[in-house]
């Protein structure tokens, strides 16, 4: 194998595939990412055996050929070659390992035969539709802070992406929870992804699909079967396998007769709690909330660290109304609001609290209370 590549393009796609390496492997072929060199083309491969990662790049092919190198060192030399550099990939076979070569800088990587890549296979069977890239990094960014980290309910370690019918228009639907939150966002279902199966998208895959749509320059194809997803953005494609459990029904989670109604300026409740969260204790960091007379006092109590108190004007005419809450998941919350205020729906101090965003009607945030 031989050719030559502009560094720009090397940069980019070995960026793609090589976040998908894990840096510790117990398989040696895991750490390295496929190089396949044909038709002044070179495609990058790269897997962890859950999710396989491809992309290619115009490449000055003179040998045809493939080869596997490690994928971490190989990007960290290009990333710190210069600017407009071109790179030179050789790999004889006489010589067991690949030369990279650029300018006055030669390294010699070793490599381990192509053959022993695993490949994924992929589902003839299921939906596929395409969707604007801004809709997906939507659904993505207004949900995936819910989504869990704790591997015993190992069912909730993912995106729930799936299509419903609401008053007969069909949605496509992401939701995440972790069991204290929970996150819902939903755009109109594009052709073709109505009746395809809901799937468990996990979390390792989420971020790399957000990573990819910040460089992706066309709408998103999204082939979804019961056991895997593909995700294709231009010459980059990332498949990968869907978590195997039952979603738990969330609908059930989400309250409809909370009757107390807080309007409350995003921007200056987000400040003040990320204020008396400061000596709250990292374990529980609660803040109680009392509602009274259009206006929110905050309350953090620390045995060791001390008490804070703030007060923010607010729109509330319901009766007082004391109820805790983990102040990281209100600053997560607020985070996602678009709109100027934040719409809080409680129902009593010890059942689950609606947050709606008067700026996106497609999203809605549910929090558990704490006891304070």
């Amino acid at each position: 194998m031989q050719l030559t590549i502009e560094r720009s393009a090397l940069l980019k796609a070995l960026g793609h595939v090589q976040s998908v390496v894990e840096r510790r492997n117990t398989i040696p072929i895991l750490s390295n990412v496929l190089l396949s060199a044909g038709r002044d083309r070179l495609a990058f491969a790269a897997t962890d055996l859950d999710m396989e990662m491809v992309d290619e790049a115009e490449a000055q092919v003179q040998v045809e050929g493939q080869i596997t190198a490690p994928a971490h060192t190989l990007y960290e030399i290009v990333r710190k070659l210069p600017e407009g550099a071109e790179v030179s990939l050789l790999y004889s076979g006489d010589d067991p390992r690949l030369v990279v070569s650029a300018g006055r800088s030669r390294f010699n990587l070793p490599v381990l035969p192509a053959g022993d890549f695993p490949v994924m296979s992929t589902d003839s069977a299921g939906a596929s539709y395409v969707l604007p890239k801004e809709d997906l990094a939507r659904l993505i960014d207004k949900t995936r802070f819910a989504v869990s980290t704790e591997e015993t309910r190992y069912y909730l370690n993912g995106l729930y992406l799936h299509t419903v019918a609401e008053q007969g228009i069909p949605l496509l639907r992401a939701v995440a929870t972790d069991g204290h939150r929970l996150a819902l966002a939903e755009t109109p279902a594009p052709e073709g992804a109505a009746g395809g199966p809901g799937v468990i998208v996990p979390r390792k895959t989420v971020d790399q699909v957000r990573r990819l749509l910040d460089d992706a320059g066309a709408p998103v194809e999204v082939t979804v079967s019961a056991q895997k997803i593909r995700f294709q953005m231009g010459e980059a494609s990332l498949t990968s396998k869907v978590i195997d459990g039952a979603f738990p029904d969330y609908l059930r989670v989400i309250p409809r007769g909370n009757d107390k109604q807080a309007d409350i300026d995003n921007a200056l409740f987000a400040k003040a709690v990320d204020r008396v969260a400061t000596i709250s204790a990292e374990k529980s960091r609660s803040v109680k909330l009392a509602f009274d007379n259009d206006r929110v006092k905050l309350t953090v109590r620390n045995m060791e660290a001390g008490q804070a108190e703030e007060e923010v004007e607010i729109g509330y005419s319901d009766e007082p109304f004391e109820i805790g809450f983990n102040a990281r998941y209100l600053l997560d919350v607020a985070g996602q609001i678009t709109g100027e205020n934040a719409a809080f729906r409680f129902a009593d101090p010890a059942s689950p609290t609606l947050v709606l965003d008067p700026g996106d009607p497609g999203v809605q945030y549910v929090l558990m209370p704490l006891r304070v």
